[in-house]
């Protein structure tokens, strides 16, 4: 097969997470066409020096329209309701042109750090209208070349009580909105608002990603409404929930009777432990819960879950650099997470958010695209321990970044 196979660009020594010893990965028409040991072709190279290559970090829940707020207004918000009000003052005032560049910022700094796909929560209601979803819209084209952005439109502020918001989700979702997603908690009737997001899903054949549950209060959910929908609708396996702080916060039991609702619905679950962590608890005087839920426990119960990065730099985050794997290390950290299990938290930030966003031809197999990125570490469990800096990323077989080893110098003589 090396004979015939003519390669536009070949990965030596690179080490993955499914082979014991470093092999070379041939690329043909953006697409891996090889992967085997001393692949013998002359194409360009890179000696990836038995560093760690992935296929590229996945991230299933961000908000670009609202990253980047730090210092437009006050930042001392203890709840969800007084961040979500806070954005809700300032959103009236956004225009195209500052939604495409605060997005820009934050799509950048992702890409050099190695994400390759992205599901970005766009805000629909009268008050921002479409300019968010307008924004969006045009970063997905123009950054096109390093990372795949999917488009889920929401209403933030509720939708059965807020007139004009359907029929602005309906002109968005016309318009190449590719998901949707809502709010219950913040409705006056949260399973009417339930019911209308997965009519309108249906309608348009989409996806269903939902803010769900956000709090620590677990004597009521909304969970059980979206799995009793889920079912009706046989949607299983299109639909994920966000947050769900709520889990975080039960007994074993009931822990353990929920991870089973939600696994027999086929209803995934995205932790986004900078937001989670931040604003909830934050009323304690003492012994502060962490409001995390053990994804990767989940997992292992037959729930899909990811982890992701949700907000930047904003009243909801007032953190960020969009780095999905300083993202994995920190849930880690805060999930008591041992080394034994840092292959399983590293999964939660490529092969199962692909599955949740359900991308067909992700992973490091022939035939699937050429999205790759190299560490500089040599495992995964290493790359959750470690931080390494993410030293080169590709979009279908092409370079679109490169970050430079630092270099020490000692002093001579």
């Amino acid at each position: 097969m090396n004979a015939r196979t003519a390669f536009d660009l070949i990965f030596r020594n690179a080490r993955t997470r499914s082979a014991a010893t470093p092999v070379d990965i041939g690329v043909s028409g953006g697409r891996i066409a090889a992967i085997e040991p001393r692949l013998a072709c002359e194409a360009m190279e890179f000696d990836a020096g038995g560093r760690l290559v992935l296929p590229g970090f996945v991230d299933t829940h961000i908000h670009l329209d609202k990253a980047c707020l730090l210092g437009r207004c006050g930042h001392d918000h203890g709840t969800v309701s007084q961040a979500i009000a806070a954005v809700a003052a300032m959103k009236r005032d956004f225009t195209v042109d500052d939604i495409y560049a605060r997005g820009a910022r934050v799509i950048e700094r992702a890409v050099v750090h190695g994400t390759t796909h992205m599901r970005t929560h766009v805000e629909i209601d009268p008050r921002i209208g479409l300019r968010g979803f307008e924004a969006v819209k045009t970063l997905k084209r123009d950054y096109g070349w390093a990372i795949d952005l999917s488009i889920c439109v929401f209403p933030q502020e509720g939708l059965t009580n807020d007139p004009g918001t359907e029929e602005l989700l309906v002109e968005a979702l016309h318009d190449g909105g590719e998901a949707i997603g809502g709010c219950p908690y913040m409705d006056t009737d949260p399973n009417a608002h339930i019911e209308k997001l997965f009519d309108l899903a249906q309608q348009f054949d989409v996806d269903v990603d939902l803010h769900l549950d956000f709090d620590l209060d677990p004597s009521w959910c909304h969970m059980e409404e979206v799995c009793r929908q889920t079912d009706r609708r046989n949607y299983h396996g299109r639909v994920a929930i966000g947050h769900a702080s709520k889990l975080s916060a039960m007994p074993p039991d009931q822990l353990k009777a929920a991870t089973e609702r939600l696994a027999k619905a086929g209803v995934a679950v995205t932790v986004l432990p900078a937001t989670d962590l931040y604003l909830m608890g934050r009323d304690a005087t003492h012994n502060s819960p962490r409001g995390l839920t053990v994804a990767h426990r989940l997992v292992e119960s037959g729930v899909l879950c990811s982890v992701a990065t949700n907000n930047v730099l904003n009243p909801f985050t007032p953190f960020g650099d969009a780095s999905l794997l300083r993202m994995a290390n920190f849930y880690a950290n805060v999930a008591h997470a041992g080394v034994s299990e840092f292959d399983a938290c590293l999964d939660l930030v490529t092969d199962l958010p692909a599955r949740l966003m359900n991308l067909r031809d992700y992973g490091i197999a022939v035939g699937n695209p050429a999205d790759l990125i190299i560490l500089d570490t040599d495992s995964g469990p290493n790359a959750i321990a470690e931080l390494p800096d993410v030293l080169m990323g590709f979009k279908h077989g092409r370079q679109v970044f490169e970050r430079r080893r630092p270099t020490l110098f000692p002093p001579q003589g």
